[in-house]
């Protein structure tokens, strides 16, 4: 019992090193993008006709937060990702060691081209959508806290969307998840992209299907990586079951 409770103090206090290193990296990409903040700020208004207004002084700290904070969470996926394959690298063995490790620079990668995805792609087709419904109705002025809110409504939800293949991938190599309960619930995966879409998107069908399509196609690749790397882990575990027999 002792023991169990010595196993139970030491993995708890493992966990906690390991959000500890994380919280810091995240606060140290948090300087740096405010440090940058001023270049951030001027690469996304470069195509306004004009300075975006702010409604008080807090305002403008509002967007330095902003801002900093999204470089911070891009900075601290890759570092967060690998406290985690830290955090479970004794429970693996070594070939699962090495193939886990590659998918941390695939989450980065895959959370900037969903940001890209949706800042290029779905952002200025909301955008101008909005802008033309109330142009004979409205002056339109862009405050800089609303104006900012917007994109990352529009952007973040595709960074966190377009990691799902590389999530399982990780763990339907450490044997959390596999291809068939994918398959199975994918109806219902289906119904909840396809409800994400219809809300972050314009109440247009072409709209709806513009962002409902790269939904539902990371899924179905999602299940096929998900096949690939279950079938070469049951391959491994065949192989190691013939050289122990």
């Amino acid at each position: 019992m002792e023991d169990k409770e010595l196993y139970l103090v030491d993995h708890l206090e493992e966990l906690r090193r390991r959000i500890i290193i994380s919280a810091i990296a995240f606060i140290v990409f948090f300087i740096v993008g405010f440090i940058y903040v001023d270049d951030i700020y001027q690469w996304f208004v470069r195509d306004l006709d004009g300075k975006l207004m702010v409604l008080g002084p807090s305002d403008i700290i509002s967007i330095y937060f902003m801002l900093a904070t999204v470089v911070a969470i891009a900075g601290t996926i890759p570092v967060l990702a690998l406290q985690i394959w830290l955090f479970v690298k004794p429970a693996l063995k070594p070939s699962e060691r090495k193939i886990t490790l590659s998918y941390i620079p695939a989450l980065f990668i895959l959370f900037i081209v969903g940001l890209a995805f949706g800042y290029f792609i779905i952002f200025p087709m909301v955008l101008n959508f909005l802008l033309n419904m109330g142009a004979d109705l409205f002056v339109t002025n862009f405050t800089a806290d609303r104006y900012f809110r917007f994109i990352l409504y529009m952007s973040l939800p595709f960074g966190v969307l377009f990691e799902l293949p590389a999530i399982v991938m990780f763990l339907t190599s450490i044997g959390i998840i596999n291809p068939f309960v994918l398959a199975r619930i994918r109806k219902y995966a289906y119904f909840v992209l396809v409800i994400i879409a219809i809300v972050i998107t314009p109440p247009d069908f072409m709209s709806d299907f513009v962002v409902t399509l790269p939904l539902l196609l990371l899924y179905e690749i999602s299940i096929s990586l998900s096949k690939f790397v279950f079938r070469k882990r049951l391959k491994k575990e065949q192989e190691e079951e013939r050289i122990e027999a």
